[in-house]
């Protein structure tokens, strides 16, 4: 059975796995699904200001040496892309699979700010204006969301190449938000590299709550899977 780290998106804690966590573990997997520094209810100001994809990475590996974790998987949603491709890096071959789930995949000396698009840009300075160090949560959607450690956002990710090596690496490209997406350039660039497997679910971008079943049965599989479109047989 697999060990899964699950590592939410910007303004996002746990709780964004909360659909999922069940079925992997009714699955007989163990799974850990992380609030990152600075997005804790009860994080004083201090340590909001100064986290950042460093102080992120650093969380996913305390579990790992808290929990005596080897041959983890990964899953990252969106910003948390960043997170796990930092983790892996520094995580000395403690790690076995990584899934992106339609995050970020960083290059050495990329960022968030770097990777994503002008309009996602423009959120993240808008979000910022009030403190100048946390990003506003965009308006709507839950009212769990906190506001979001800017220099995360900001940081450049150092990389070595270590991530490169874990054995299976995949992207799953959400296709029900194609207008607003910073991510189809990304799909394009890991479909033509061998050493990716590209999925598609046919979502939003908040799969794990939109469709927690397809998210599931996606991590728990071994080979690639098709979700067809609801409505859809399957």
């Amino acid at each position: 059975m697999a060990a899964f780290v699950l590592v939410p998106g910007g303004w996002h804690g746990s709780w964004s796995f909360e659909a999922v966590v069940p079925l992997l573990e009714r699955a007989g997997h163990t799974v850990h699904a992380l609030t990152l520094t600075g997005l804790r209810p009860d994080d004083d100001t201090a340590t909001v200001a100064t986290a950042n994809l460093d102080t992120h990475a650093d969380d996913v590996l305390r579990l790992l040496d808290r929990a005596h974790i080897t041959g983890a998987t990964l899953v990252g949603h969106s910003y948390g892309g960043m997170v796990i491709s930092a983790a892996a890096d520094r995580a000395r071959g403690r790690i076995s699979r990584l899934v992106h789930l339609d995050a970020y995949v960083p290059r050495d000396g990329e960022s968030c700010w770097s990777s994503t698009t002008e309009r996602y840009r423009q959120a993240f300075i808008a979000g910022a204006a009030s403190t100048g160090y946390t990003v506003l949560p965009p308006a709507g959607g839950d009212p769990r969301r906190r506001p979001h450690p800017l220099a995360s956002f900001t940081q450049t990710i150092r990389l070595t190449g270590a991530a490169d090596r874990v054995p299976r690496r995949e992207f799953v490209y959400c296709s029900g938000w194609e207008d607003r997406t910073p991510f189809a350039g990304l799909r394009a660039r890991l479909q033509a590299d061998p050493g990716w497997q590209v999925h598609e679910l046919p979502t939003g971008h908040d799969a794990m709550r939109e469709a927690p079943d397809a998210v599931a049965a996606l991590l728990t599989r071994a080979a690639p899977i098709d979700v067809p479109p609801p409505g859809q047989p399957t």
